[in-house]
């Protein structure tokens, strides 16, 4: 049996938690029904929560048991969620998605069957910017934001994937303790984007997997100090490949 851990970073997400586990819960039990030969577990990864997120996390992992598990972190940042969720993870696959559920949950069943059919595949990077793409509600300042960003990544850094943070990834568990292991202490979204990058210039097999996707405008996140965050830490990773290139040759 393979089985997937789908990890949801959350943050004061009191109106979203109950609705986007329990879709998933619903996906996952339908998509497994006559497949005895995958398993899952949601894992609500509370990074630091001072609304009633907590309260919402415990009473799913109590209504869903071994469906749905509630972790607890002190510390605020993507990042540092995604982190905890690999090192405290049990599953083949482990991965994450935004608890909006931006990507359509479709997704979620396309990556399983790509890693079953695959033994060679390590990682699957979602993205918004393939052909065979579709984006739902994004506004033109959106688009620029993001495509100006994969611009920046390949220049300065080299990436070859599309897209540099869809809000959904995932990897098989050995692939992802391994970059885990290599990668930084920024705990907020860049983690993720220096993830992928490592695991390119690791030889990881990576596919690009065209998603669908609806923007979500009711949003967290901070977008200056997110960008202002990016643009520190492309700068401190490319400095680290450079001296990484050195010391192998």
């Amino acid at each position: 049996m393979m089985k997937i851990n789908i990890l949801f970073p959350v943050l004061n997400e009191h109106k979203r938690l109950r609705s986007g586990v329990e879709r998933t819960v619903e996906y996952m039990q339908d998509y497994t029904r006559d497949r005895d030969d995958v398993g899952y577990v949601c894992t609500i990864l509370d990074n630091g929560s001072d609304d009633d997120t907590p309260d919402i996390g415990r009473n799913l992992e109590s209504q869903y048991p071994g469906m749905v598990r509630y972790i607890r972190i002190e510390q605020r940042g993507v990042g540092i969620a995604f982190k905890t969720g690999v090192e405290q993870n049990d599953a083949d696959i482990v991965g994450y998605m935004d608890i909006d559920l931006s990507t359509d949950i479709s997704n979620l069943g396309k990556a399983i069957e790509l890693f079953k059919e695959d033994e060679s595949l390590e990682y699957i990077n979602g993205t918004r910017f393939s052909k065979e793409s579709r984006t739902i509600g994004r506004k033109w300042y959106r688009k620029i934001t993001s495509a100006g960003l994969v611009f920046i990544l390949r220049t300065a850094l080299g990436m070859k994937a599309t897209d540099g943070i869809c809000g959904f990834t995932f990897m098989r568990s050995d692939v992802a303790r391994k970059l885990v292991a290599e990668s930084g202490d920024d705990k907020g979204w860049f983690y993720m984007i220096e993830l992928l990058i490592r695991a390119e210039r690791s030889g990881v097999n990576i596919l690009d997997l065209p998603v669908v996707f609806t923007e979500n405008y009711d949003t967290t996140v901070k977008i200056g100090k997110t960008i202002k965050n990016y643009l520190v830490n492309i700068r401190r990773l490319r400095k680290e490949l450079k001296d990484d290139k050195k010391n192998r040759s």
